[in-house]
């Protein structure tokens, strides 16, 4: 339970009468000094409610002072954002005005007698502090507060599952599984349950999320996998079924033998070709030199001849 401080101020009441009794007049002076003093208190500090249902969030006061001035001002600071407080609901010189944004879900359930107020329908953003501040004058000084948290409890979500990575022989996944909500904070488990159960370790990657990583995957790895999130409130299980692609023994060697084969080929066709081509350059060579050789008989027998001719005429 919560107290403000209570503040009491002295206020002086001053009454004069007069009359008049065979035209003497006597005159009456009463002074009183009454003392009027403010206390506001909240029952509980920490209100729980359900995802969904009403909540009472108590604000009791005690004044000496006539309510016909009360104000009642509600207002509350998310959790999503702490410096960033606003409005509730007023209560003002017997009105009561709501909040735009939460018209229809919230009211004062009994002012100006108390400052209690009804909040229906709660979701998980009405979760924070709340502060119900009341000043009644004519009391001076600053008015009555007290403050209270609310927590909107949930189950979690329904989660997601879902695998990435190689799922062939020898390679390496991850399974990951996430939620959006859940309060409190739910509790997230990885388990292989067929065919055999295993619990598994999982790596947190924040309060709602969770991965498994596995390294190395054989025929073994597979099976069905589950995840389950839970609270004080409920349960919530996703699975996934994993299938590790079997690759046959000594198909890498194989892969590889081929691989060696066709760069032996290849370099062995180039070989072929260099060859060829240094063949056919070597006979071109040849085949013209031969040609010039002829050519050469052929013109020193013709000069050869023609000597022999010239002689004989002579």
């Amino acid at each position: 339970m919560q107290f403000s401080k209570v503040k009491c101020v002295p206020f002086i009441v001053i009454s004069v009468s007069t009359y008049s009794k065979t035209k003497h007049y006597l005159f009456d002076f009463i002074v009183s000094v009454s003392v009027v003093c403010l206390k506001v208190r909240v029952e509980q500090t920490n209100v729980e409610v359900q995802h969904g249902e009403a909540v009472l969030l108590p604000c009791s006061f005690v004044t000496t002072a006539v309510p016909s001035h009360l104000s009642i001002i509600w207002t509350t600071t998310p959790l999503s954002e702490p410096s960033s407080p606003s409005q509730v609901i007023v209560y003002d010189q017997g009105q009561a005005i709501e909040s735009p944004s939460l018209t229809g879900r919230v009211r004062f359930v009994s002012a100006p007698l108390s400052a209690d107020i009804l909040l229906n329908m709660t979701r998980l953003s009405d979760a924070g502090k709340y502060r119900c501040v009341v000043s009644s004058p004519p009391e001076s000084g600053s008015p009555g507060i007290a403050e209270l948290s609310l927590t909107v409890l949930a189950p979690p979500s329904s989660p997601h599952c879902f695998v990435s990575g190689n799922m062939d022989e020898g390679g390496s996944i991850s399974l990951t599984c996430f939620v959006e909500y859940g309060v409190p904070v739910p509790d997230l488990n990885w388990s292989k349950i067929k065919p055999d159960r295993i619990s598994l370790p999982v790596n947190m990657e924040d309060s709602l999320r969770g991965t498994v990583q596995i390294f190395n995957v054989s025929s073994q790895t597979s099976g069905l996998y589950q995840c389950t999130v839970s609270n004080r409130l409920g349960t919530e299980i996703c699975s996934v079924e994993l299938i590790i692609h079997n690759t046959p023994h000594g198909t890498s060697g194989i892969l590889q033998s081929i691989f060696v084969t066709l760069t032996m080929a290849l370099i062995l066709l180039t070989l072929l070709a260099l060859v060829l081509w240094l063949h056919r350059s070597g006979y071109d060579r040849t085949n013209r030199s031969g040609q010039r050789e002829e050519e050469e008989l052929c013109y020193n027998e013709i000069r050869y001849r023609s000597t022999l001719l010239q002689r004989s005429f002579v």
